[in-house]
């Protein structure tokens, strides 16, 4: 009975969820967890098969690090953006196009819904501009999102899962990095999607950093506003790609715990949710 339950108690948002598009942002423990990889490829897999119309954008930031180190190459970033130099970016796009999303592509095939993967080079996805971090410093070839190929990503998304590398070239062709929580929101954006979900490795927006007790389940975007400045780290961009998903027309943003199996269907299907769910201001 309690199956049967939890089923009843999906079906309302299933029902409200079917046609729409979830983009989701993909990374932390759920990209590097072997079962957590699975879970969430599974979980991929049944929201298309529910009718739901599943984005994935990922990053890659461990793997990428990796690399580099195997390189010898510095490892920096300023206000949670990686500090990209030509041999960065170089790593980079053959870490994440040619490696992590292949894996994820191939998870997602094998349990029963073909994907595909792109990256802002193909089809002329992204075009992106040189950017700084925050506080005005250079990054290097860090871009920020100009423009979506939003009619090439609803072609895809027709009949497979697009799954997306955040990387892309400028105007004059020269490869950038994109943070991948930026990438999601502008990808968000463009699809006019109802929600957008942020995968990561805490339980939620948290009123005290040092207390994962003290999740915020739900706040308007002028909350976040008024919060952003007080705010450092890996938190700050996400919360900032919430805002510019919630502005850009998007329903709702969500950042989750990756770390908790099956957090996806968690949030999007059940009464109590995990995480903290971000709504436009009243």
């Amino acid at each position: 009975m309690r199956d049967v339950e939890t089923l009843l108690e999906a079906l309302p948002y299933i029902r409200e969820f079917h046609g729409r598009t979830v983009v989701i942002k993909y990374g932390g423990a759920a990209m590097t967890d072997p079962a957590l990889r699975e879970e969430f490829a599974r979980d991929v897999v049944l929201l298309k098969y529910v009718g739901i119309n599943p984005v994935v954008v990922h990053g890659g930031g461990p793997d990428i690090t990796a690399y580099m180190e195997r390189l010898d190459l510095p490892v920096q970033f300023v206000g949670g953006l990686r500090v990209s130099d030509a041999a960065t970016v170089e790593v980079a796009k053959m870490v994440l196009v040619g490696k992590v999303n292949k894996d994820i592509v191939l998870r997602i095939s094998r349990h029963g819904q073909p994907a595909v993967g792109l990256s802002g080079d193909d089809g002329a996805l992204f075009r992106v501009a040189r950017t700084t971090a925050p506080g005005g410093e250079d990054v290097g070839f860090v871009g920020t999102i100009e423009r979506v190929d939003a009619d090439l990503l609803r072609r895809v998304a027709e009949r497979y899962v697009p799954v997306i590398a955040s990387v892309g070239p400028d105007r004059d062709g020269q490869p950038h990095n994109v943070n991948a929580d930026e990438a999601a929101a502008a990808v968000a954006r463009a699809l006019g999607a109802h929600k957008v979900i942020f995968l990561t490795d805490v339980d939620g927006w948290l009123r005290d950093p040092a207390d994962p007790a003290s999740v915020i389940s739900e706040a308007g975007a002028d909350e976040v506003e008024a919060a952003l400045a007080g705010i450092s780290g890996g938190m700050g961009p996400k919360l900032r790609a919430c805002l510019d998903a919630i502005h850009g027309g998007v329903g709702y943003a969500h950042i989750i715990d990756g770390r908790v199996p099956h957090s996806l269907l968690l949030e999007l299907f059940t009464d109590a949710g995990i995480g903290t769910k971000i709504r436009p201001a009243r």
